[in-house]
């Protein structure tokens, strides 16, 4: 086995805190054992809950390309072009023919 694959798996390995003949530190008493006990028993098991979405941008990649990804961001952005396009013609159709109005 290399070094690297050696190092690796060394990460995996929690390091030897619980054991009360090679624990960190000093003190080597039943007191330290109960203390580190009880703080891996507060810890939360299982999978880390998925986080809200918090922003508009947010909420839409949620709902629209997230899981259940879908085509409707290609829609809504023809859609929010061809409104765009519309305003523009109808703004410019006025103000070209707004003097003629007599």
């Amino acid at each position: 086995m290399s070094f690297m694959q050696k190092r690796g798996l060394s990460t995996l390995i929690p390091p030897k805190i619980a054991s009360p003949s090679k624990g960190i530190g000093a003190q080597q008493d039943a007191a330290r054992m109960h203390r580190v006990v009880s703080f891996y028993e507060k810890l939360p098991r299982g999978p880390a809950p998925e986080p809200k979405p918090k922003g508009l941008l947010q909420r839409y990649q949620a709902r629209y390309m997230g899981k259940n990804a879908s085509a409707m961001p290609i829609i809504h952005v023809i859609g929010g072009l061809m409104l765009i396009g519309y305003i523009q013609n109808y703004y410019f159709h006025l103000r070209h023919h707004k003097n003629n109005a007599h």
